[in-house]
């Protein structure tokens, strides 16, 4: 072996031994610091039981059916002991004794319990109990939750739900729930009455376990609430209960007509070439985690609709949020002025792009012009359109999304977040909208309830319920002149 080769090896050799003493250095240095920053009744370590939990050949973590509930500050998964810290290091005590912490958002907040001007009200009091029974840390003190029990019974067999299906994911054990059918044959019609009939005649494997039947539709419900809508055999109809408007029936007619298309006599010989549609463009507006969800979840979009292509993009400054290393954000170039991601290669009949900007901007520079209400629909998903945090934000995109004169679906994480929604759209543009869907509870809401680190009495599911709107139309009539 050449000489200048093996000292090439031993350098390489020393310098990695040297950058890892000093990355477990600087590791042992934060936890230590942590550890100084947590207090110790707000940190508590695993059990001694706990130290070695069981596991399978892999390496991951085994907990059986039985073996689900776990307090989170002595949980066997590292992940959510995290959690716990950090629940406690921020959220609050919902007890009526204390004052209030922040503006209350909701008719059924807990918060408007609290009052500023009791003489016997205390201070703000991060939570450091768990609940025995739902495991999930929710008050200062014992006495704290025992006097408000009452008003947490309301929602204790919930979060008890949620910790088990949070160390479910965690559990180590296999998901069939997880594996998706491929394409079908197009006579087998997909029925969008439900979810138990939409995942049978989607052939999916049978899920008989309500557990994992929450875990399966925290993803599915994401492709499956635009599909409901969209597709001619939707729940949502123009009948009496049916939620579809008049304006909606037009709108989805048009989107309908190029997602059902007819048979075109297409062949793989020279006879059978066919100058194919454009595909069917799908902008979702301030994405988050739906961006980052398993591609063959999103792909069940095209099985449902076998004969068309679809175009889905991702706008939103969050749209890239801790994926960096599986997508670096490429350089703004004048071929790619926003740094568009593109993925292209997913399937013949999907293709993926990320804008990690506003919706405002890109629709000022021109970006995505012209808009056609046959091939084009806007995607909110829980955008917080009247949420005093996030609505100075979408101030200046609203009024660019009702000048398209394209339909808007939009969800939202509870009747009340959906309601707010819905309010300050029509106090912000006045009567320049088009109702499309009446608000109500979306058919395909995830069956999982989530848990707001922030604030564990703030309980919700994803798309709960869904509606539509769209900019005014302005139809011309004629007037006869005698």
């Amino acid at each position: 072996m050449h000489p200048h080769f093996l000292r090439d090896l031993e350098i390489r050799e020393t310098l990695h031994e040297f950058y890892v003493e000093k990355a477990m250095s600087k590791l042992a240095s934060s936890l230590e610091g942590l550890k100084t920053e947590l207090n110790s009744d707000r940190f508590t370590p695993p059990p001694a039981d706990l130290a070695n939990p069981p596991r399978n050949d892999d390496g991951r973590l085994i907990l059986k059916e039985g073996n689900l509930f776990h307090p989170y500050s002595q949980s066997p998964s590292p992940q959510i002991r995290r959690r716990a810290a950090f629940m406690k290091h921020n959220a609050y005590c919902s007890h009526p004794d204390h004052h209030s912490t922040r503006m209350a958002t909701l008719p059924v907040d807990p918060e408007l319990r609290k009052s500023n001007i009791k003489p016997s009200s205390l201070p703000p009091a991060h939570v450091s109990f768990e609940c025995p029974d739902c495991g999930i840390p929710v008050s200062c003190s014992e006495e704290h939750w025992a006097d408000d029990y009452e008003s947490h019974l309301e929602i204790c067999d919930t979060l008890r739900e949620i910790n088990e299906d949070d160390h479910d994911l965690r559990s180590g054990r296999f998901f069939p729930e997880f594996e998706y059918p491929p394409n079908q044959i197009e006579e087998a019609l997909v029925n969008m009455t439900n979810w138990d009939t939409f995942l049978y005649s989607r052939e999916f494997p049978a899920i008989n376990e309500p557990r994992s039947m929450r875990q399966a539709t925290k993803l599915l419900t994401y492709p499956v609430t635009i599909a409901s809508v969209l597709s001619e055999l939707s729940p949502y109809n123009i009948r009496r209960g049916g939620r579809l408007t008049t304006e909606g029936l037009k709108s989805f007619s048009a989107l309908r007509y190029t997602l059902h298309p007819p048979r075109s006599g297409a062949g793989m010989d020279m006879k059978g070439i066919r100058p194919n549609p454009p595909p069917m463009r799908i902008f979702i507006l301030g994405a988050r985690a739906e961006s980052s969800l398993p591609r063959e979840v999103w792909i069940q979009l095209s099985y449902i609709f076998p004969r068309v292509a679809f175009h889905l993009i991702f706008i939103g400054p969050e749209a890239m949020a801790n994926r960096d290393r599986e997508y670096p954000l490429p350089e703004r170039t004048p071929s790619n002025p926003f740094g568009a991601i593109v993925e292209a290669r997913i399937s013949h009949q999907l293709k993926i792009s990320t804008y990690v900007e506003y919706f405002h901007t890109l629709h000022a520079a021109g970006q995505f012009y012209p808009y056609d209400p046959y091939f084009d629909c806007f995607m909110l998903f829980h955008p917080g359109l009247g949420h005093p945090a996030s609505s100075h934000e979408w101030a200046e995109t609203l009024p660019q999304l009702l000048e398209t004169k394209v339909p808007i679906l939009c969800t939202g994480y509870t009747e009340w977040d959906m309601e707010r929604d819905k309010k300050w759209v029509e106090e912000k543009m006045g009567g320049e909208v088009d109702l499309l869907l009446e608000a109500g509870e979306n058919r395909f809401r995830s069956l999982r309830w989530d848990l707001n680190d922030l604030d564990p009495t703030d309980v919700s599911c994803g798309n709960w319920g869904v509606w539509a709107f769209r900019g005014k139309r302005y139809e011309t009539t004629r007037k006869d002149v005698d």
